[in-house]
């Protein structure tokens, strides 16, 4: 059964929807800026800077709203309702419409701020949602009850491949029959002292405090780690017969996943890109095409010094004599790293992208890895071929050695 992308939600630190975002990935702007917040001094937050949302949901939902949902909930809710839109707003049989949204952390705010509520106040002072609103399938819950969903609402938690993978588990939905339509993807709101510091004491984060646009820097000689972001992204898959049958306006196709495991570390990726690579194929394979028959890969590319050519081996490895023709774009260089919305917001880019056959840019990349290898786009959009089928993978991994590959096709 073909599976079908019909609708697109986000909001991002480079935009509060898919439009201001695309345009704002398309010129290269980058949305991480210093952190300015009263906690950053109180508990001396070694990394000050994060890619922060450029429209927070207060400016889009009522206030009873976020006052029940943590933030993730809400980032994912403002997602979701721009894509149902974008999709038509689709009558269908709830018990055909399913809900797969994922993230990495969950509602650390809320159980952070519940802490300090039970050691500050005391214990009945807690609020009696909390519970709801910090469980990590909160995004999913809240998503399917907006929607009214009823043939399966899914939460899988893969850390950085999580919204990737909701995707993929989305596309097995359809494709085994259990629903007509799937609203999926990743959301992540983990921009607080104590995953800051975690991530620091890794010495995963970038610690260019001083040039925040710059921090981010994918497959540059001089990366020196990610930039945690925050967001959501959310797509709405159909089987094409129904998307057909009702009319909808078709942005792009999901030809096949790839899902493997490193068995290696629970934080490092297995050296030789292998997992990753398997992916990457299986992806493909699925899709029935070819090597040749790719124009483009949104990399996950976090701007790890291990990471990044970690990945670029995978690529060239898996595209041998093709390498040179596929087009390389890592956005986690405007919009820093979104965790589990990561793989979901990387997916509307590569939708965008085949969409309007251009590769985003890769910013901060002055001094290329002189291994790198790939035809890499830099600092500014690069053409996609302009006629017939195109294709192109997006890239999600996560610790533990969680690896996602979506295959996306042109329309």
């Amino acid at each position: 059964m073909n599976v079908v992308v019909t609708g697109l939600g986000t909001t991002s630190p480079i935009g509060g929807d898919v439009p201001t975002t695309w345009e704002a990935a398309l010129a290269g702007k980058s949305g991480v800026r210093r952190i300015e917040h009263e906690w950053v001094e109180q508990y001396n937050v070694p990394v000050t800077i994060a890619g922060q949302l450029a429209v927070t949901p207060d400016q889009v939902l009522s206030r009873p709203e976020t006052k029940r949902m943590d933030p993730s909930a809400q980032y994912a809710l403002v997602a979701t309702r721009e894509a149902w839109a974008d999709a038509g707003s689709p009558e269908v049989d709830p018990y055909r419409l399913g809900v797969v949204v994922s993230s990495g952390i969950g509602g650390v705010w809320t159980l952070l701020d519940a802490w300090d509520t039970v050691r500050d106040r005391g214990a009945e002072r807690v609020l009696p949602l909390t519970v709801p609103m910090l469980m990590p399938n909160s995004p999913a819950a809240y998503v399917e009850l907006e929607l009214g969903a009823k043939a399966g609402a899914h939460a899988v938690v893969s850390a950085c491949a999580s919204g990737a993978e909701a995707i993929a588990v989305a596309y097995d939905m359809i494709q085994s029959g259990r629903a007509d339509i799937v609203v999926a993807g990743g959301t992540e709101a983990a921009i607080h002292a104590l995953p800051i510091s975690a991530f620091a004491a890794m010495k995963t984060l970038s610690k260019r405090l001083d040039e925040p646009e710059k921090a981010s820097r994918p497959y540059d000689v001089d990366r020196d780690g990610f930039v945690l972001g925050e967001g959501a992204a959310i797509v709405v898959l159909e089987s094409e017969q129904f998307a057909k049958a009702r009319g909808a306006r078709i942005r792009a196709r999901l030809l096949g996943t790839g899902r493997t495991a490193d068995g290696y570390h629970i934080a490092a990726p297995e050296p030789t890109g292998d997992g990753q690579k398997r992916a990457m194929t299986a992806a493909v394979e699925q899709g029935g095409l070819t090597l040749g028959d790719l124009s483009h890969i949104n990399a996950h590319a976090t701007s790890t010094p291990v990471g990044d050519p970690i990945e670029a081996r995978g690529i060239r490895d898996l595209l041998g004599d093709h390498t040179d023709n596929v087009l390389v774009s890592a956005t986690k260089s405007m919009t820093g790293h979104l965790l589990g919305g990561a793989g979901a917001l990387e997916s509307v880019f590569t939708i965008k992208a085949l969409e309007d056959r251009v590769a985003p840019p890769t910013i901060n990349v002055d001094n290329p890895d002189p291994d790198l290898a790939i035809n890499l786009v830099r600092n500014a959009p690069a053409a996609l071929p302009a006629s017939g089928d195109i294709a192109a993978i997006n890239n999600s991994f996560g610790f533990g050695g969680h690896n996602v590959a979506l295959l996306f096709a042109s329309a």
